[in-house]
């Protein structure tokens, strides 16, 4: 039988994403699909049966809301596929364009655009709103034309379902075997605290950094930092702030190199401010702790709580109060024995319902609805 080729397309997210290149395309290819991804990457190549189809990178934000993404269309179109599967909301246009032109489409929606848009530090204030609400009506227009959406969490799916009856949740958790390192004992890994991901002001770092300073002068607790900042100028300013001698910035880390630090930490933070988009977010970090076996400090949200709190595998605090996080890092830092125990509940809470495994069932279910 000749095998179905499925097209992912992305003009924002690198060829190596976790949630599109490690979790969707490996799924689909595994399952026996032709897979091609579309993105912006420095050369065509196979990689693990995948087609990477190579567009230029582009040399900044209106470059690649304009000329990347028909240059994705071109090459889409080229390819003939027969689902269009798209990652970014700029690409809603070309989207409406295949599914006029009788192909499938799906709309992969990784966050709450037009919330994402109302802290957008890019765009002016009196503009954010106006924005958001145009944003929402373009994105709602695609909805009802599209053949299929799939929100990355249930909070998303909501603004959905009354938009297209083909609406599928695949929430974003991690792949059960990827962060499952064996580390040393609590007790003997060193007061290492991490955090992993972009570093932005509105993802807490000055509250991260502030927090290390407060801890007692005696302390030899460390803060891992992986990641790169945005917008650049910001490292400058967080490297002036007291607590930034107790900060090992290592920069972007692999993935096997993640695994092999949260194998040495005791905490995970996870301190986003309380910006609209992130209320309801479900932080891929947050789970890769869990599944890794650190306990997590997490913002204080309702959603947050309860999935920190419920399943005991952290603690939860204001993520604008440096003092209550510092407090929070000396109390865990203090008792390995109970990071110990979060952690494992953190891990067996991914092992019985916030892992990939379960999620791409329901993603495979979708793509044999779509074409039967």
């Amino acid at each position: 039988m000749k095998e179905i080729k499925v097209a992912h397309l992305t003009t924002v997210h690198h060829f190596n994403d976790t949630r599109i290149f490690h979790k969707e395309c490996k799924t689909l290819s595994k399952a026996g699909f032709k897979v091609v991804f579309i993105v912006p990457h420095d050369r065509d190549e196979v990689v693990d049966r995948i087609k990477v189809k190579a567009i230029a990178k582009p040399r900044g934000r209106r470059e690649r809301m304009s000329r990347t993404v028909w240059q994705v269309y071109r090459t889409a179109l080229k390819e003939n596929a027969a689902v269009y599967h798209f990652h970014d909301p700029e690409l809603i246009t070309i989207g409406i364009l295949l599914r006029l032109s009788g192909k499938k489409v799906v709309y992969d929606v990784h966050e709450d655009v037009p919330k994402q848009i109302l802290s957008k530090e890019w765009i002016s204030k009196p503009l954010r709103s106006i924005i958001a609400k145009a944003v929402q009506g373009i994105e709602y227009l695609g909805a009802k034309v599209f053949t299929a959406v799939v929100p990355a969490t249930p909070k998303i799916g909501e603004r959905f379902y009354k938009l297209n009856n083909c609406t599928v949740v695949v929430q974003n958790f991690p792949l059960l075997k990827e962060l499952k390192v064996e580390g040393k004992p609590f007790t003997e890994r060193p007061k290492a605290i991490t955090y992993v991901g972009g570093i932005t002001e509105l993802r807490g770092i000055y509250e991260m950094v502030k927090a290390m300073g407060l801890l007692p002068v005696e302390s030899d607790a460390k803060l891992i930092l992986g990641g790169n900042f945005t917008p650049k100028e910001l490292e400058e300013k967080v490297k002036s702030l007291p607590g930034w001698n107790r900060v090992d910035y290592r920069g972007w880390l692999n993935r096997k190199q993640m695994a092999e630090l949260f194998a040495n930490v005791r905490i995970g933070l996870v301190l986003f401010h309380p910006a609209p988009n992130h209320i309801y977010a479900q932080p891929n970090k947050l789970f890769e702790y869990m599944s890794a076996g650190v306990p997590v400090i997490a913002s204080n949200f309702p959603l947050w709580k309860e999935i920190v709190e419920g399943n005991n595998c952290g603690l939860t605090v204001n993520p604008l109060d440096p003092q209550e996080i510092a407090g929070a890092i000396k109390y865990l830092l203090d008792r390995p024995e109970l990071c110990e125990e979060m952690g494992k509940n953190g891990r067996r809470a991914v092992e019985e319902k916030y892992n990939w495994e379960r999620e791409k069932l329901k993603l495979l279910e979708l793509y044999s609805h779509l074409l039967n």
